[in-house]
């Protein structure tokens, strides 16, 4: 009897953490979606000549929001940087929480997609700090498509730029102040335990990594090339 309840516990940790698994896994996975499907549509797209100055990029899909007078949104997401040379990493996995007050209500699921013109916002990250964002480093909407030469004067002033696509419904103000980290726990679920450093994995310096990692830097550097070295 008792080598029956030990066996149990065992498959039921086993089956906890390949679920655990597949979740990061769909994670990443729908990133590459999302950055994908915001890209397709030329008008309404990120411009590609952003893209191209991009330092580091955070993608959040399914970013829940939800309010009735006090508000509040949670999600996660991964992000993505580059190295001195341009040179792109793999995905680290973050959490995004961040609340709201005012007259609001409903509920809204948002894909969420910042580009950073700098490291500075994501270096403070990766020393184990949360980026508020509005209040560590400045957010503006960023332009689309065609409309990219009417914001320039904004795109130069700001640290991050950012894009979302929203389904569900949401009325009222909310206040910027949204926290963003690294969700250890989940990048540890990704990536295997013990977890490799996450300046590891921003340099792509692993010798092993899921497919799924892979995908979606390559998807990155084929909207964003690192840039060619110069003919002496």
């Amino acid at each position: 009897m008792r080598t029956t309840s030990v066996t149990l516990i065992v498959c039921l940790a086993a089956t906890s953490l390949t679920y655990a698994q597949v979740k990061e896994q769909e994670l990443v996975r729908e990133a590459g979606t999302v950055l994908a499907e915001i890209m397709k549509v030329p008008d309404k797209g990120i411009p590609n000549s952003l893209m191209q100055e991009a330092q580091a990029i955070m993608i959040f899909p399914n970013v829940i929001k939800a309010g009735f007078i006090v508000g509040g949104r949670h999600g996660y997401g991964v992000v993505l940087t580059r190295d001195e040379n341009g040179v792109w990493g793999f995905p680290v996995l973050l959490s995004i929480t961040g609340g709201s007050f005012g007259g609001q209500i409903g509920v809204q699921a948002t894909d969420l997609v910042l580009m950073f013109k700098t490291k500075r916002g994501v270096e403070s990250i990766l020393r184990g700090k949360q980026l508020t964002l509005g209040a560590d480093a400045s957010v503006s909407a960023g332009p689309v498509g065609r409309n990219l030469a009417a914001s320039t004067d904004t795109s130069f002033r700001t640290e991050i730029l950012s894009w979302s696509r929203s389904r569900g419904l949401f009325a009222g103000v909310a206040i910027d102040g949204s926290k963003v980290k690294i969700d250890h726990g989940a990048t540890t679920m990704f990536y295997g335990s013990p977890p490799p450093p996450v300046e590891v994995i921003l340099k792509a310096q692993l010798a092993t990594f899921p497919a799924g990692a892979n995908d979606l830097r390559n998807q990155v550097v084929q909207l964003a090339p690192p840039p060619q070295p110069k003919k002496p």
